[in-house]
């Protein structure tokens, strides 16, 4: 399919000993008067979407309909979920972020349940058949090349199937390595437009998370290779191993945390047993510090999320300690992640990958680390999931529990003896309603919980 914009403002080559390539410049109102009713675009991830592209592409609502938009976890707004777009776009959800969960919740959004590391399969195997996708990418260099920055996730799957590729040129995109770099002819039309990065900040843990980050900390052994989130709870995590020596990682995602530790050399990855001395992911976020640290940055190496969450490839790194959290637990150790009851909230993401793979790997330890109550002060560990909450993570695959009261661990017990440690680890207030709870459960199992 060949399109031609009316209005290209200028065309940059760029020379090698092999080809030449010529970049076509434009604008964002005339790149988007390629979107016509009914396409299906696909929207770059996490700090890294093109809010110019999107913001432009909205003011044409009035002239479209029936836009279905695909993501993963965005930042920042997402002006097309309004109510007034209603019928003009629908947003369709890998991973569901605060900017969408209204929209989801009252019907102009979907979600998509999906493995993290699953999700390029659905592009390059056409189930869902992108007409175009929106990215934001660094400043070309001198051979042509420019970077996803913050985000490889899907988007070179996108990129890759899509019939039109539209990047916002943003000098604020950092020069990430690895699979990030994208030379310029596999892109149709680049818009500059420089805008900084959405930043995210967590501020001080809790004293609480402080806790649980103690608590972690002392699971992980020298020389293991940690997959965690980014929030406070890792961050209290990876505060809480500054006397860890020649830690690696490789993790979907990262965020301002591991920073100090690389600066006092306890992030070496010199054990690691593939991509040995990097820091591998396939997202990250935060302030612009980490933007500015991973900004060619030969230490880190960004990769595509069927290999950073392939279980095959996790598992070869020792002793891989994934930590991940939970919305819920019951008392036989299954975890909801996704849902609050009927109400979906985030997403499956790569819990599941990174649980499995450090169950696999040689001294392996998955983690489920999360506050014993919510905010309301109600138990996070309950006596059933709600009616309506998903399962992330099998009971099957669960070995440890952390919370601020301590570690509970499940591998190998039965069901009475992992609802006496998942109880033990409960806020204390709680403790004697779920003794009962379980009791009355799982009696026909055992005389006494207590």
């Amino acid at each position: 399919m060949t399109i031609v914009i009316k209005a290209v403002l200028k065309k940059v080559s760029f020379c090698t000993k092999k080809s030449q390539t010529i970049m076509l410049i434009t604008t964002a109102e005339e790149a988007l008067k390629l979107v016509k009713s009914a396409d299906k675009i696909f929207v770059h991830s996490v700090a890294a979407v093109p809010h110019h592209l999107i913001n432009t592409l909205v003011k044409r609502a009035d002239s479209l309909k029936n836009i279905e938009i695909y993501h993963l976890h965005t930042e920042g707004e997402a002006p097309y979920t309004k109510p007034e777009y209603a019928g003009v776009f629908h947003t369709n959800a890998f991973f569901i972020a605060s900017n969408t969960r209204k929209a989801i919740a009252e019907g102009r959004g979907s979600y998509i349940p999906i493995f993290l590391s699953e999700i390029p399969k659905l592009f390059s195997q056409n189930i869902i058949k992108l007409n175009v996708a929106l990215i934001s990418v660094s400043t070309p260099d001198k051979s042509g090349f420019c970077s996803l920055g913050t985000s490889v996730d899907a988007t070179l799957a996108a990129i890759d199937s899509a019939d039109i590729v539209i990047a916002q040129i943003n000098k604020y995109v950092p020069r990430t390595l690895g699979d990030s770099q994208v030379h310029t002819s596999r892109i149709n039309y680049f818009v500059p437009f420089d805008e900084p990065l959405h930043e995210v900040s967590w501020g001080e843990p809790t004293l609480e998370h402080q806790q649980i980050g103690n608590h972690v900390a002392s699971l992980v052994e020298d020389g293991a290779t940690l997959q965690m989130g980014i929030g406070s709870i890792p961050n209290a995590v990876l505060a809480a191993l500054e006397h860890h020596k020649d830690l690696g990682i490789h993790t979907e995602m990262f965020s301002d945390g591991i920073i100090p530790l690389v600066e006092k050399g306890v992030i070496t990855g010199k054990y690691k047993k593939r991509n040995r001395g990097k820091i591998i992911s396939t997202f990250l976020c935060g302030s612009r510090k980490l933007y500015d640290f991973v900004d060619d940055n030969p230490l880190v190496t960004m990769m595509r999320v069927d290999y950073v969450n392939d279980t095959s490839i996790i598992r070869q790194n020792p002793k891989v300690t994934a930590i991940n959290s939970a919305i819920e637990i019951d008392i036989t150790g299954q975890v909801c992640a996704d849902s609050i009851g009927y109400n979906m909230y985030s997403g499956v993401g790569g819990q599941m990958d990174f649980i499995r793979g450090a169950a696999l790997s040689e001294g392996g330890k998955p983690i489920i680390a999360l506050n014993a109550t919510t905010g309301k002060g109600l138990s996070k560990i309950v006596s059933h999931l709600k009616e309506g909450a998903g399962v992330v993570t099998t009971r099957a695959n669960v070995h440890y529990v952390v919370t601020e009261f301590g570690i509970a661990y499940l591998f190998g017990k039965t069901l009475v003896e992992r609802a006496k440690e998942l109880i033990k680890v409960a806020h204390p207030d709680h403790q004697e309603e779920l003794a009962k709870a379980a009791y009355e459960r799982l009696k026909h199992q055992y005389s006494s919980i207590i």
